[in-house]
């Protein structure tokens, strides 16, 4: 763990032992807690933020351990708080515009928000990075929760006990601060835990088709990191991309919005092809276009 990531941790601990003491000055609330403390991921990142191999504005940490993988985009997007707020922290439009990010992904084949008596559901299919009948698919069940919202800051928690590919604890969180002008800064977390049978199928895939697969965390060989670390961060990577396609959408027609997202995520990923290119632009298309059209009418 680098010297940085330490530092913002104790940032955060502080900042939770301020308020558990009842020092933290004017009954600030635990939104206002995270509020501050993201804004502090913000000073200390500044420098990487402004230039990095990215060549935007992100940061990417990833982290594994025995039973569990995790990867965090920090990002800043150039739309104001209010715009990230309304799109993906309102409980009654939040759910779907996930679905529309969702199925960006090359893996997500169907996506449908519904909400309950125990709030809102995400059900998510999974499968491969070709197109697929819906029965040769997984389905994942995602329940969407407002962790915490305040007029600068928000948390959304997407979360499933059991995940694709016998994973489970698998969490999707986004949070995110104002920093003025017409400016957002979001925290990306991307987890799932693993066993036996979770373990043994990533094996097989990085033993497999995944074996040339890298990440964008520089190793000690000078390389990047590859295995399921490797994983994370590329998933992490696209699901940011996805969100931020999203964003630039919005300025357009309604009916301009979803072609546009397709393009943009493809046309982002493609900046990274060693780590993200999977399919040629006409094929990704057209898969997306199908499963998009597919998405409005199966349950």
């Amino acid at each position: 763990m680098n010297t940085q990531r330490i530092t913002r941790i104790i940032k955060r601990l502080a900042l939770v032992a301020l308020t558990l003491s009842g020092l933290w000055p004017g009954g600030l609330t635990w939104a206002d807690d995270n509020a501050a403390a993201l804004k502090g991921e913000y000073d200390t990142l500044a420098p990487q933020l402004k230039s990095n191999v990215f060549h935007r504005p992100i940061h990417l940490d990833s982290q594994e351990t025995q039973s569990a993988l995790k990867g965090d985009i920090y990002a800043v997007v150039d739309y104001p708080f209010a715009t990230v707020n309304s799109a993906f922290n309102d409980p009654q439009r939040g759910p779907a515009t996930w679905c529309d990010v969702l199925i960006l992904h090359l893996n997500t084949k169907y996506c449908h928000a519904s909400s309950g008596s125990n709030g809102a559901t995400i059900s998510m299919n999974v499968g491969k990075k070709t197109e697929q009948e819906l029965g040769d698919t997984s389905r994942v069940q995602l329940d969407y929760r407002s962790v915490a919202t305040s007029p600068d800051y928000f948390q959304v928690d997407l979360s499933a006990a059991e995940g694709p590919l016998s994973t489970k604890d698998y969490r999707i969180v986004l949070e995110a601060v104002d920093i003025g002008k017409g400016r957002t800064f979001l925290h990306l977390t991307y987890s799932y835990g693993f066993g036996m049978a979770g373990r043994i199928a990533m094996k097989t895939y990085l033993a497999t088709v995944g074996s040339a697969k890298v990440g964008f965390t520089q190793a000690s060989n000078g390389d990047y990191v590859g295995g399921v670390r490797g994983l994370v961060e590329r998933n992490t990577m696209r699901y940011y991309l996805a969100i931020d396609a999203y964003l630039g959408s919005l300025s357009l027609p309604a009916d301009k919005r979803v072609d546009q997202r397709f393009a943009t995520w493809f046309d982002a990923t493609e900046q990274y092809p060693r780590q993200l290119h999977e399919v040629s632009r006409q094929e990704y298309l057209q898969m997306k276009k199908n499963e998009y059209q597919r998405q409005q009418t199966a349950q």
